[in-house]
């Protein structure tokens, strides 16, 4: 997570106090910030542990990349500011995705491709989640944003708590969590789909050939 700037008047501000007597007085700077949602770069690497494997099956790790780069404002108000979310930038989507196969298959060999074609499938089901979900998770990332309201400070002392607690609710938001829990709850069950149309049946038919 990036760390956050929020300038008033050229100073960079570093205060906060929750003072709820002022609330009021920051409503009215409340905004529908605006929101950009990205999928990450992905990268792919082939490995062969150690440790002996299925010969029938390798595995992909896929790291989830959830990041939220959030920008904020602060304007002055009677005894303080009040600072308020502007924009969001998110990050959402697979980064990393890492290809485990049996030491025994030899690189370049039928069982050893086979069984990468198969890993391939399951990295295009993981990238077709977010394809699919794209406006979904648009939709909320903006629900979040929007849910968040402007904080009173007082004083110029810890604006970073601030901002802070800004990125603190739109990550803990209720709307967010669900996107976060949907997605991996679809990967799972395309990956089963990839499964079950393949069990094995490429690299059997390697070994069927005696090309193991």
């Amino acid at each position: 997570m990036k760390k956050l700037y929020t300038f008033l008047n050229g100073f960079l501000l570093f205060a906060f106090l929750s003072y709820p007597i002022y609330a009021n007085d920051c409503l009215q700077y409340k905004l529908s910030p605006s929101v950009s949602v990205v999928a990450p770069e992905w990268t792919r690497e082939i490995v062969q542990p150690y440790t002996e494997m299925s010969l029938l099956h390798g595995t992909v790790v896929a790291t989830l990349n959830e990041n939220y780069e959030i920008f904020a404002d602060a304007q002055n108000v009677k005894d303080g500011f009040c600072v308020y979310l502007k924009s969001v930038n998110a990050t959402v989507g697979y980064s990393d995705f890492l290809v485990k196969i049996d030491k025994r298959h030899t690189a370049g060999s039928c069982p050893y491709n086979a069984t990468l074609e198969h890993e391939t499938e399951h990295i295009n089901t993981y990238l077709s989640v977010i394809d699919n979900y794209n406006d979904y998770i648009k939709e909320s990332v903006k629900s979040a944003a929007d849910s968040i309201m402007p904080i009173f400070v007082q004083g110029a002392d810890n604006m970073d708590a601030a901002i802070n607690k800004l990125n603190d609710e739109l990550q803990s938001h209720p709307d967010l969590i669900l996107m976060k829990q949907k997605i991996k709850a679809e990967e799972e069950i395309r990956n089963k789909g990839v499964d079950d149309r393949d069990p094995g049946t490429r690299i059997k038919k390697c070994m069927d050939k005696g090309n193991g």
